[in-house]
C-alpha cells in the first residue's frame, strides 16, 4: 500500500521535473544559436519618420535604408545571417523587447538609467547633442533657456523631452514622429527640441527654420538586449570596436552627414552618458500617486474632447438625418454620399488631412480644432443612421392619426414621432459616445496630449507600462461606466412617460 501510494505521489512530480521546459536539465538553446538556427536577426526600430536612423529608401520605397540599418547588418554578418526589421513603435521598443518579439532594438535609444534597469545595452555606436530649432523670423529664442512660456514640440520619452520638463512654464508637445517641424513652420509650435540627426534630416532642410544656438547636452545611443543576453552583447561590442577602429563607423556616418568631433568620445571604453542621468526624472521611485494629476488632468482633455465632439455629432447627424429622409432632392444623394465616405473611410486618415493635408491650400487648423472637427464629422455619419432608424421605426400610421387629427407635419412630428424616435436612439446614441470617449485618443497622433498620450507619454519615460496603464482604463471605466448608468436611468423614466 505504500509503495503503491508512493509511486502514485512521486511519478508526477519526476515527470515535471524532466519534461518541464523550464526546470528540465536539458541546456536550452542560446539567442545566438536560435538566430542562426532561423538564419535571422530580428531588431526592433521605427521606419516612421526614421531618417537618418531607418526610413524607406526615396528612390525605392520597397526597401529600407539608413545609418543604424547598416549597423545592424553588420552585426548580422557576423553571426553569419541576414537582418530583418520589426516594425515597432518607438516608445513600444523595449516592452516589445522583454515580450520577446525580436533579438535586439535600436533606434537611437540613448543610455539612461532607467532604460539600464530593464534592459542591457551594448557599448555606445553614436553620440549624439540636442539641437532646438525656431523659425526663420524668430528673433527672441536664442536657446532652451529662452523656452519659458513656448510651446516646444519634441519625442515623447527622449532625453530631450525631459530637459524641457525641467523649465518652468514650457508647453510641451509629443510626437511620434518627424511631424512638429511641419507644425513648427506653420506656426502651431514656437520651437522642436530633438536628437541632431533628426534636426539634420528633418529641420536644416526647411528653408522656413534655422538653428536657435549650439548643440545642447550630449549622451550615447546604444543596442538594447534583454537582461541575460551576454552572448549576444559580446559580439555586438566586438562588431561596434572592429566598425570604429578600421575606421569603417566614420565612413558611414560620413556617408549619412553625421560623423563630428564629438564621435571621439566612442573610442573611451567605457563612456558614461551625461546628458541622460542629469536630466533623466528618477521616476522609478516616485509614488504612483505623483502621476496622478497628469493623468487627472489628461482625462479632463478627453471629456471635453468628446463632449464637444459628440455635441457636434449629435447636431450634424440630425441635419443629415432630416436632409435623407425630408430634404429636397439635391439633398438627398449628397447626404447619404457624406454618410458612406465617413463611415467607409478610417479616422485616422480624416484627421490626417484635416490637421496635415488642409495647410496646403491655406487652411491651418489648431490641433483642437482639428480633433473636434474630425472626430464631430466622423460619428455625425453614424448618428445619423442612429436616427434614421429610430425615426423608422416609429409606425407611420402615428403620423397620419395625428395629421388626422388635424396637426401640422411639423408638430406631429416634435410633438409625436421625435420622443419616441428619441427613446428608441438612446441606447445607440449612449453607445456611440461612450466609443467617442475611447476614440478621442486617436488624436495623440496631431499633437493632441488627452488621457491616452499622457499615459504613453509617462509610460515611455518611466517604463511603468503597467502600472500606469491599469490607472489610465480605470479612469476611462470611471468616466464611461456612469453614462451606462445614466441612460439606463433616462431610458426607464422615458419609458414610464408612455
Amino acid at each position: 500500500m505504500f509503495r503503491t501510494t508512493a509511486c502514485v505521489i512521486l511519478f508526477p512530480i519526476c515527470a515535471f521535473l524532466l519534461f518541464s521546459p523550464t526546470l528540465s536539465f536539458a541546456a536550452r538553446p542560446t539567442t545566438i544559436q536560435k538566430i542562426k538556427a532561423r538564419g535571422v536577426l530580428l531588431w526592433g526600430s521605427d521606419a516612421e519618420g526614421g531618417a537618418p536612423y531607418v526610413f524607406p529608401d526615396p528612390k525605392d520605397p520597397s526597401r529600407l535604408v539608413g545609418f543604424e540599418l547598416d549597423i545592424a547588418e553588420a552585426v548580422a554578418r557576423k553571426l553569419g545571417v541576414r537582418a530583418q526589421l520589426v516594425q515597432t513603435a518607438w516608445d513600444s521598443l523595449i516592452p516589445a523587447l522583454e515580450r520577446g518579439d525580436y533579438d535586439m532594438a535600436m533606434n537611437g535609444l540613448e543610455i539612461i538609467p532607467e532604460r539600464e534597469k530593464r534592459v542591457l545595452f551594448s557599448r555606445p555606436y553614436y553620440y549624439y547633442t540636442l539641437q532646438l530649432m525656431v523659425r526663420k523670423d524668430e528673433r527672441t529664442i536664442n536657446g532652451i533657456k529662452d523656452l519659458q512660456g513656448r510651446t516646444v514640440g519634441t519625442l515623447a520619452g527622449a532625453v530631450a523631452h525631459d530637459m524641457l520638463k525641467k523649465i518652468d512654464g514650457v508647453d510641451i508637445r509629443s510626437y511620434s514622429a518627424a511631424w512638429p517641424y511641419e507644425d513648427l513652420a506653420l506656426g502651431r509650435l514656437d520651437a522642436v527640441f530633438l536628437d541632431m540627426p533628426i534636426t539634420v534630416y528633418y529641420g536644416k532642410p526647411d528653408q522656413r527654420l534655422k538653428y536657435a544656438g549650439p548643440p545642447e547636452g550630449g549622451g550615447f545611443y546604444g543596442i538594447a538586449l534583454r537582461k541575460d543576453e551576454d552572448g549576444l552583447k559580446n559580439v555586438i561590442d566586438s562588431v561596434i570596436e572592429d566598425l570604429l577602429r578600421s575606421g569603417e563607423l566614420k565612413r558611414m556616418y560620413e556617408a549619412w552627414g553625421l560623423w563630428n568631433e564629438s564621435q571621439e568620445k566612442l573610442l573611451e571604453q567605457s563612456p558614461s552618458p551625461d546628458a541622460g542621468q542629469r536630466f533623466r526624472i528618477a521616476s522609478n521611485d516616485a509614488s504612483l500617486f505623483a502621476f496622478f494629476p497628469l493623468l487627472l488632468k489628461g482625462a479632463a482633455m478627453t471629456i471635453l474632447l468628446s463632449v464637444v465632439s459628440m455635441a457636434l455629432a449629435l447636431a450634424l447627424g440630425l441635419l443629415l438625418a432630416f436632409a435623407r429622409l425630408y430634404g429636397p432632392r439635391p439633398f438627398r444623394p449628397v447626404s447619404t454620399a457624406y454618410i458612406e465616405i465617413y463611415r467607409g473611410t478610417p479616422l485616422l486618415i480624416q484627421l490626417f488631412i484635416l490637421y496635415y493635408g488642409l495647410p496646403n491650400i491655406g487652411i491651418t487648423l489648431s490641433p483642437f480644432a482639428a480633433a473636434i472637427i474630425g472626430l464631430g464629422m466622423n460619428y455625425a455619419a453614424y448618428e445619423a443612421e442612429v436616427y434614421r432608424g429610430g425615426i423608422e421605426a416609429v409606425p407611420r400610421g402615428q403620423m397620419e392619426a395625428a395629421l388626422s387629427l388635424g396637426m401640422h407635419r411639423s408638430l406631429a412630428f416634435r410633438r409625436i414621432i421625435f420622443p419616441q424616435a428619441f427613446r428608441i436612439s438612446l441606447p445607440s446614441v449612449t453607445n456611440d459616445f461612450i466609443s467617442l470617449l475611447k476614440d478621442s485618443s486617436i488624436v495623440s497622433v496631431i499633437a493632441m496630449v488627452e488621457l491616452t498620450k499622457t499615459y504613453g507619454i509617462l509610460a515611455a519615460t518611466t517604463l511603468r507600462y503597467f502600472e500606469l496603464g491599469l490607472v489610465a482604463a480605470i479612469l476611462y471605466f470611471c468616466m464611461s461606466y456612469p453614462l451606462s448608468i445614466l441612460a439606463r436611468r433616462l431610458e426607464k423614466r422615458l419609458k414610464g412617460q408612455t
